[in-house]
């Protein structure tokens, strides 16, 4: 299991921290995980299966 940095979730989704954060919230994007105090991490399959989801609903 990878657990994606910020910087790395932004190369993957070309959205805005604050869009994604909007998106977490209403429940339509995998949520972070906690690290530690100061750390937060997206775990890589939940981001590609979204991702995944997103290119299916454009077909």
């Amino acid at each position: 299991m990878r657990i994606l940095s910020k910087k790395a979730l932004k190369e993957l989704v070309l959205y805005s921290p604050q869009h994604i954060a909007r998106l977490e919230k209403a429940g339509l994007f995998p949520k972070r995980v906690q690290l530690g105090p100061n750390r937060v991490g997206w775990v890589e399959q939940e981001i590609l299966d979204w991702l995944e989801r997103r290119l299916l609903q454009r077909e």
